[in-house]
């Protein structure tokens, strides 16, 4: 079943390329949506896809990639949007 999340992730995770690796690893799982930095210094993305490659973003997201430190990922279910592709957004 097709699911969409909204996702926000926290710590250090601007300036390591995380949006970059984020777009790969959702583009490797088949999801559509978004990544964007945020002012306050956290990550947002929006991923749309089959519910289980969504959740397996969800767990890379606590990762990221090797120069991110994670500290906290908050993700919820929200309404599908039909996102055609997975972009970076500034």
């Amino acid at each position: 079943m097709i699911r969409s999340y909204k996702i926000v992730v926290k710590g250090k995770v601007q300036g390591v390329n995380y949006r970059y690796t984020a777009q790969a690893k959702a583009h490797q799982l088949d999801l559509t949506g978004f990544v964007r930095n945020m002012h306050d210094g956290s990550v947002i993305a929006m991923a749309e896809g089959e519910e289980e490659n969504v959740h397996l973003f969800i767990e890379w997201c606590n990762m990221g990639p090797r120069r991110a430190d994670v500290t906290e990922v908050h993700a919820e279910e929200c309404d599908l949007k039909g996102y055609h592709t997975f972009e970076i957004k500034k």
